[in-house]
């Protein structure tokens, strides 16, 4: 019998240097937008290109919220081919990084949510860190490696874009506004506003939900991590306002409700509509009432007690015998040894957020021809060393329990 624990070494706080080339774009855009504002005021402005500063930034901001945000980094629902490749043009001209560097980052944030030392952009290291100091040093993810991307390399959309990104976000961040504006006469007008300003506005919105979302507003769904939501967020990022909603990851809304202001969500209903968009996940009702509920009536005291009963059993009791006569009987495809139950997460696999690959990878393997059973504990993945989940993630988790293991 083969027993495989997936914790890895204890790590070393990452040294932060200086990322001269990304901080130098950073402030030179800046510089550029500042100047050319100043050369050319708004009130100067033909309305032309006034119209066509706000069609590029909340085209862009569709492209990260719908398509970085949503699609690739939580596969909150699948998208046709042809969706796919105006979602990575789009997110490409918010000059944000490829979709695949951006969606890993993402993840790694959700892994380890307020973490000052996992998580990239951390509301815990002040306003301005997680608003844009975290832009200024080079990345040093000692658990990137831990973090799912088998999907982003299987899907060609994002790697062709990942390949091209430089060229791709030139054409359609500064491009294509200096080709609309000459229709009127104004291509120099729209590389400023349409092409600089309105790069800006795209940055800073995003980065809003890194920082804004972090400190002020309402927690109506969890305060497991400084998550939070606010009406004025939502106008200015495409609805990704409802910042706490997040508790749900795996959920296409950012709010539950469809008065929520969330454009988003309604364009994936539209297209869900037309054909172009399937598999669009839910979060569970029951969970999301018992979030609400849980915050309405301040039920923190009972924390505790479902912590205890987190190792209560009344149930079965197996050895690895039952268990492999299990895994024959039911034909499961993901038992999990976690904290000392067996859990069967096949019925799981599809709604799990981070993916059905990662749950397979530290599941329990049969023996193929003359192998042996490869025991892998998943105990070190779910308590925090993958991934800090959240309470409606660990009373799915107790649902699934099937029974205690007894080797």
């Amino acid at each position: 019998m083969l027993l495989e624990i997936g914790a890895p070494e204890k790590e070393k706080p990452p040294q932060s240097k200086i990322w001269w080339s990304n901080s130098i774009f950073f402030v030179s855009a800046h510089l550029a937008a500042a100047i050319g504002v100043l050369y050319r005021p708004y009130h100067l402005v033909p309305l032309p290109t006034l119209l066509l500063v706000f069609f590029t930034w909340q085209a862009a901001c569709f492209g990260i919220t719908i398509g970085y945000h949503r699609l690739w980094s939580h596969r909150a629902f699948r998208a046709t081919l042809v969706v796919r490749l105006a979602l990575a043009a789009l997110g490409s001209s918010a000059f944000q990084g490829s979709i695949k560097w951006w969606c890993l980052r993402h993840r790694l944030h959700h892994r380890f949510t307020d973490d000052p030392q996992h998580d990239p952009y951390a509301a815990t290291r002040g306003l301005l860190f997680s608003h844009m100091g975290w832009i200024f040093y080079k990345p040093s993810y000692s658990r990137m490696e831990l973090v799912d991307r088998e999907d982003l390399d299987s899907d060609p959309v994002v790697r062709l874009q990942h390949k091209y990104f430089v060229p791709l976000a030139v054409v359609f961040g500064f491009g294509l506004p200096i080709l609309a504006g000459s229709f009127w006469n104004d291509a120099l007008g729209a590389f400023i506003w349409a092409g600089l300003v309105s790069r800006l506005l795209i940055w800073h919105c995003t980065f809003l939900v890194n920082s804004l979302a972090h400190w002020d507003g309402l927690q109506p769904y969890s305060d497991e991590n400084t998550s939070r939501g606010t009406l004025l967020l939502a106008l200015l990022t495409a609805g990704e306002g409802n910042h706490n909603f997040h508790a749900f990851p795996h959920d296409f809304r950012s709010g539950p409700s469809l008065f929520d202001w969330d454009p988003s969500k309604w364009m994936i209903l539209a297209l869900h509509q037309l054909g172009l968009v399937t598999s669009v996940r839910r979060a569970r009702n029951p969970d999301i009432q018992e979030a609400k509920m849980f915050m309405a009536h301040g039920l923190h005291e009972g924390v505790a007690v479902m912590q205890e009963g987190d190792s209560r059993w009344d149930g079965e009791e197996w050895d690895t015998k039952s268990i492999q006569q299990y895994l024959q009987d039911h034909k499961a495809k993901c038992l999990l040894l976690i904290n000392g139950f067996v859990i069967d997460g096949t019925g799981y696999l599809k709604e799990h957020p981070g993916g059905s690959a990662l749950l397979r990878k530290y599941s329990i393997r049969m023996p193929q021809g003359n192998g042996e059973t490869v025991w892998r504990d998943a105990t070190w993945a779910y308590d925090g060393g993958l991934n800090n989940h959240s309470r409606a993630a660990k009373r799915r988790m107790r649902e699934l329990r099937v029974a205690r293991f007894k080797p």
